[in-house]
């Protein structure tokens, strides 16, 4: 009878678990945008306008599976992502240790917008429209003179792109 009850418990504790696990995951989708993959000609794009230089820091704000974070650690860029969905999180993760860049590619499991952008030489965003306002508040006030923003699809309201590729817009903070 012991072993029926231990392996009940054990049943109950794994499906618990679960559960709160399940739970989480739909309440961090619920606050963040939907995760859509950045084709590969963009990310070229993204990596031209950057202009990287080694030892640059850039952030990628919301960074979904990480293929950004990991190009620009591949070319040479301190890359760091920040993203609310935790399996993307642990996906981005792996996918960092699978190409050997624990050194330089680093994702966070928060939100961008509590997070301290002022360190960043280039921040990279593929928001949603409803949120490219108040982002741009956030990096104008946060980012130094020179530092570059990278918007794919939505441009900053009130900015003047200084190139705009395929939908890919750039931006240079000037103060």
């Amino acid at each position: 009878m012991g072993g029926q009850a231990s392996r009940a418990y054990t049943i109950y504790m794994l499906e618990s678990v679960l559960l709160i696990f399940v739970m989480l995951v739909i309440w961090f989708l619920a606050r963040g945008a939907v995760f859509v993959p950045i084709h590969q000609s963009k990310i070229e794009i993204i990596l031209r306008m950057a202009q990287i230089q080694p030892k640059q820091k850039i952030a990628d704000l919301g960074s979904g599976d990480g293929r950004i974070v990991i190009a620009f650690a591949r070319a040479g860029a301190e890359a760091h992502g920040f993203e609310i969905n935790p399996l993307l999180v642990w996906w981005s993760r792996h996918k960092i240790r699978m190409a050997g860049l624990g050194d330089r590619a680093f994702i966070h499991f928060q939100s961008f917008w509590p997070a301290d952008l002022s360190r960043f030489d280039v921040i990279i965003v593929f928001g949603i429209d409803y949120i490219m306002k108040r982002l741009g508040r956030k990096l104008r006030r946060e980012l130094r003179s020179g530092a570059k923003v990278i918007s794919f699809a939505f441009p900053l309201p009130g900015w003047q792109e200084e190139k705009k590729e395929r939908g890919v817009y750039l931006y240079t903070i000037n103060k």
